[in-house]
């Protein structure tokens, strides 16, 4: 690993000189902008380890170039902040937005110091961090999408957030989070007993998954838990890919849980329902690989990017990720070929009657995507005849009519 890299964007030569001197001789390379266009051209086509960027300039002040860095899914590395009259509401907004940390000139060395550093170590634990929502495009299905989200933001009720699988549950539950308030992540459904979870998220965010997979016993300690969020002031988000209606009515889900969480539920929609903005999210995705250093150094050529853009993406943005990663270290050129994209893509075509589902997702969604296609195969050779079904994939019937109504496939009882 080579010294990290630090873009000063400053109108006041005296203070890019300065932070220029004091940074290099700490080992660090340093890149120098004078205003916010000089900083937008530089991003545009390197990530820097850290930005120092200062709120007040002529042309753009810093809050603006930070909002637009945020928009675009280019705030991957920490900002820190710098002002000699910023009041504490700019320190505030700048936080909310994604700034890490805030300077007050004249700057102390050791400050300055210290600040540089917890950024670094912070930029480098969050080089993947979760796409924000303005990274999925521009199109009226991510815009109305969006205004859901904006709206469920300002209620207090359980969120529900559900969809196909591999769709962007996380990216959406992010969408709530503040950097000011605890962010809780359940990791053991065994945590839901009790209340230690909502101590720790007293105030803040608690996010929950998948709530499709909780047993019965989890579900009631989940349901006991949302009666007391109130008490604790703790927003819920839950997510899930299962039909929990369908478990409902086969007896294998909580009502009363359903129920409430049916009050506020937000479908996210597929990658389908709005292809016109696969081009942006491939080309974002790949610049976030290369610039984590997962990946080389890779670009798509305009027509690879259009022909990622036609294709259906039945696993939505867990599959297309894997893709663009898979592309992005097989591919021989710096440039993505139309070649290259039109190869893996027939790959997933031609494999249909071997194994009809996306193999370039994770493991997860690839299994339910797979399971689904499998089932209902089945059932287009053996129609309205369950029992038969059943015994060429080797289910009890009770097993396979849960299954059934878990992967939310249609059918007639026989």
């Amino acid at each position: 690993m080579g010294p990290n890299h630090i873009l000063v964007v400053d109108d006041e030569i005296g203070i890019r000189d300065l932070l220029s001197e004091i940074l290099w001789d700490e080992g660090y390379q340093v890149i120098l902008a004078e205003n916010a266009d000089e900083a937008r051209l530089f991003r545009s086509k390197n990530r820097p380890d850290l930005v120092l960027l200062d709120i007040w300039m002529p042309d753009t002040d810093g809050i603006t170039l930070l909002k637009e860095w945020a928009a675009s899914g280019l705030l991957t590395m920490p900002v820190v902040m710098m002002s000699g009259h910023a009041t504490i509401d700019t320190a505030v907004e700048a936080t909310r937005i994604g700034a890490c940390d805030f300077l007050e000139k004249p700057i102390a060395l050791q400050k300055l110091l210290s600040t540089v550093e917890r950024a670094l170590q912070r930029g480098e634990s969050s080089l993947l961090s979760p796409l924000p929502l303005s990274a999925l495009g521009k199109s009226n299905v991510m815009a109305e999408l969006r205004n859901t989200l904006e709206h469920a933001k300002k209620l207090t009720l359980p969120v529900f957030l559900t969809g196909e699988p591999g769709c962007e549950i996380e990216i959406c539950a992010h969408f709530f989070r503040n950097a000011n308030f605890p962010w809780i992540e359940l990791n053991e459904a065994s945590e839901l007993a009790g209340n230690s979870l909502l101590e720790k998220a007293r105030e803040g965010i608690l996010f929950i998954r998948e709530i499709g997979d909780l047993k019965k016993e989890e579900q009631r300690d989940l349901l006991s838990l949302i009666d007391k969020l109130e008490e604790y002031n703790v927003k819920l988000i839950c997510g899930s890919t299962h039909p929990l209606a369908d478990l409902v009515a086969l007896g294998e889900y909580h009502t009363d849980l359903f129920q409430k969480l049916l009050s506020l539920t937000v479908v996210i929609p597929p990658l389908r329902t709005h292809l016109e903005d696969i081009p942006n999210i491939a080309s974002l995705i790949l610049s976030r690989y290369v610039e984590a250093r997962e990946t080389p150094v890779r670009r798509f050529s305009t027509a690879s990017l259009n022909a990622l853009r036609n294709y259906s993406w039945p696993g939505n943005l867990a599959q297309l990720m894997a893709m663009i990663k898979s592309l992005a270290l097989t591919s021989p050129a710096e440039e993505i070929s139309l070649a290259s994209t039109n190869q893996i893509l027939s790959k997933q075509e031609k494999s249909k009657d071997q194994h009809p589902f996306p193999l370039d997702m994770p493991l997860r969604e690839a299994r339910d995507v797979f399971e689904k296609i499998y089932f209902e195969y089945h059932l287009s050779r053996e129609p309205g005849s369950i029992t038969k079904v059943a015994e060429t994939v080797g289910l009890e019937r009770t097993h396979l009519y849960r299954k059934l109504k878990q992967l939310g496939i249609r059918f007639k009882k026989g």
